[in-house]
């Protein structure tokens, strides 16, 4: 176990670089310039004419080497050489420029070793002083649809596995696919319509995390108070989730209550309590943490669409903005996290499995 441990967490090294290799390509590859976006002084790409056009040439190339832009993205720079009656194949006349200055993404992961994620195109504040204030955020609403996804979905896909082809299983097949099928977008805003003081009823905030007045607000007014701001945003992060796994679960309970040793279980004369959850359950999560894997990433990244839809200041809104704004120090940071979180919430599931499971292991067998 250990020296599994030890080679996932060395593989980990090369995949995140050639990870963020393509991440860094993607985002440079997009369309529009951020030099240009800061000066405002292009439209569609073309600069603008006139007596200030120098000028603002000169703004632009200013601001281009302050943010590195003007430095060759690798060492290396792929070129095409120009010449339409060479017979030679498209590949054959690619060649290698050699860059002997230093690349943006030199420069980019140099400062990331030192945590450094640089500071952002739009307002020239450091990245990492954003994620502070939108991490948390996107945490707090992320981990409570997570708990309730979970407690909601375990206990639902045991009873649909164990009460399976009656009725009352059929009720709640019927329920939670259709929860599953509706778009998060429209229940998010059919809940502002009828809940959020629309055409309906005025219960619930329909933006923001906190009240105006909530610095006043004692201990637990503050604690109610951002309850009753979450709860529309919570319900619609997780009736999404809790179908899902309520699904995956009862697969794994009907494929596991099905098999040789829960039927002799029940011939020892156990109860039925004690053959579901101590013996069958067990195995059946299996599914579940191959889920958790994805988790991790997702309680970081957050959600564009609820975040923009209950204006919520969380890192999924603030990815969409960096990403229309061409902000690539933030769209390269949640690119970064992203990836790490991924490997591992993956190698927290492997582990997991021999946790779970003690028929599983990473040991190669001998004979």
């Amino acid at each position: 176990m250990r020296d599994y441990v030890l080679k996932r967490i060395l593989l980990m090294f090369p995949t995140l670089f050639f990870i963020t290799v393509i991440s860094f390509s993607i985002s440079r590859m997009a369309p529009g310039d951020p030099a240009e976006l800061k000066a405002g002084v292009s439209q569609g790409g073309e600069m603008s004419t006139g007596k200030g056009s120098d000028l603002n040439e000169q703004i632009v190339k200013l601001i281009r080497k302050q943010w590195n832009l003007d430095k060759p993205i690798f060492y290396f720079t792929l070129l095409e050489e120009q010449n339409e009656d060479d017979p030679r194949s498209f590949f054959s006349r690619l060649t290698f420029q050699w860059n002997g200055s230093k690349s943006q993404y030199h420069i980019w992961t140099a400062n990331l070793l030192r945590l450094d994620f640089g500071n952002s195109f739009r307002d020239n504040q450091p990245v990492i002083e954003k994620l502070k204030v939108r991490v948390p955020v996107t945490l707090m609403l992320s981990i409570i649809s997570v708990i309730l996804s979970y407690i909601i979905a375990i206990p639902l896909g045991i009873f649909s596995a164990v009460k399976s082809n009656t009725i009352l299983e059929r009720i709640s097949t019927f329920i939670v696919f259709m929860l599953y099928s509706l778009p998060s977008f429209w229940i998010g805003i059919m809940l502002i319509i009828f809940f959020g003081g629309g055409d309906f009823f005025d219960v619930f905030p329909y933006a923001g995390l906190h009240s105006n007045t909530y610095e006043s607000m004692t201990g637990f007014e503050k604690f109610r108070d951002v309850a009753w701001h979450i709860a529309m945003p919570v319900f619609v992060m997780t009736y999404g989730s809790f179908a899902y796994l309520s699904r995956q679960m009862r697969t794994g309970m009907l494929e596991i209550i099905r098999q040789d040793y829960i039927r002799t279980a029940r011939a020892k004369g156990l109860s039925e309590r004690t053959v579901i959850f101590k013996h069958a359950l067990r195995n059946s999560i299996i599914p579940i943490i191959t889920i958790l894997a994805g988790l991790l990433p997702y309680l970081i990244g957050g959600s564009i669409i609820i975040e923009t839809i209950f204006s919520i200041p969380g890192m999924g809104s603030l990815g969409f903005e960096a990403i229309i704004g061409r902000d690539y120090p933030i769209v390269m940071a949640v690119f970064t996290i992203s990836a790490v979180l991924t490997l591992v919430g993956i190698l927290f599931s492997d582990l997991a499995y021999s946790l779970v499971d003690p028929r599983i292991t990473f040991e190669k067998s001998t004979r």
